[in-house]
C-alpha cells in the first residue's frame, strides 16, 4: 500500500483493492484542499472534516465513497475497519467532545488512526487496538496530544511505524487562533532518527522488526 499525507489528520491509504481517505478538511485551515478519489472515507471528529467531503469522488465512474463517521465494525472491498470510541480531551469529552479512533486492516497490514485524541488510552481501548503496524498519532498539543503525551501513547501501543500528524505547518490556521507545536519537538522527544518522504510504501513483509520507525510525511 501507499500512504500520502495532506495535512492535519487527512491521509490517503491506497491498497491493492481499495483506497481510503481519513478526515478531509475544508479551506478554513489555510491548507490546500486536495482533490481525492476514494472507496472509503473515515471521519474521526469535527463536522467540518466532511464539509468538503462531497468533493471526494468514488474510484469508479458514477460511484461514491462509503462514509464512516461513528464507532462500529465495517467491511468494504476487503478492508476491515473498527471504530473505537475515545475523547478529544482528557476529561471524558466534557470539554471538546467525543472522537472515533479507527483500526484499519488492509493488505495484511494493521493501521490505527488516532484522530484528534486528547488522552492516554485505557486498557479497554488498547485491547481493541493491539497489534498495530502503522500508527497515525497527533503530536502538536493545543487541542490534541503533545509530543510527550504522544510518546506515551506510542509506548502503550508499540507500533512498527509511527507517522505524526496534527502539528504546525506553513499557512495552517487553527480556529482557536492558537498554533500547534512544530514537528521538531516530537522528534526531540522520541530521540530517534526520522525518515522524511513524500509517499510511504508499506508492505507486511518489509515492516521493521526491531526499533520503531518514525516517518515524517511531507504534505
Amino acid at each position: 500500500m501507499y500512504i500520502t499525507w495532506f495535512g492535519q489528520s487527512c491521509f490517503k491509504i491506497q491498497g491493492d483493492q481499495s483506497t481510503l481517505v481519513t478526515d478531509p478538511f475544508d479551506k478554513s485551515y489555510g491548507l490546500k484542499v486536495p482533490r481525492l478519489a476514494a472507496d472509503i472515507v473515515t471521519i474521526s471528529h469535527h463536522p467540518d472534516q466532511d464539509r468538503d467531503a462531497n468533493a471526494i469522488k468514488g474510484t469508479a465512474p458514477d460511484s461514491t465513497p462509503f462514509f464512516i463517521t461513528a464507532p462500529g465494525e465495517y467491511e468494504i472491498k476487503k478492508t476491515f475497519i473498527y471504530g473505537v470510541p475515545a475523547y478529544h480531551d482528557d476529561k471524558n469529552g466534557t470539554v471538546m467532545g467525543e472522537i472515533t479512533i479507527y483500526r484499519i486492516e488492509i493488505d495484511g497490514v494493521t493501521l490505527v488512526h488516532l484522530g484528534d485524541l486528547g488522552h492516554q488510552l485505557t486498557d479497554a481501548q488498547m485491547e481493541r487496538l493491539e497489534g498495530v503496524d502503522v500508527l497515525f498519532v497527533p503530536v502538536g498539543g493545543t487541542n490534541v496530544l503533545d509530543a510527550t503525551q504522544a510518546a506515551a501513547v506510542i509506548s502503550q501501543l508499540e507500533p512498527r511505524i509511527v507517522i505524526p500528524m496534527h502539528y504546525q505547518l506553513p499557512g495552517l490556521k487553527l480556529k482557536s487562533g492558537k498554533k500547534y507545536d512544530t514537528i521538531d519537538k516530537f522528534q526531540k522527544e522520541m530521540g530517534a532518527g526520522t525518515e522524511e518522504v513524500l509517499k510511504l510504501k508499506v508492505t507486511k513483509k518489509d515492516l521493521p522488526q526491531e526499533d520503531v520507525q518514525i516517518v515524517i510525511l511531507k504534505p
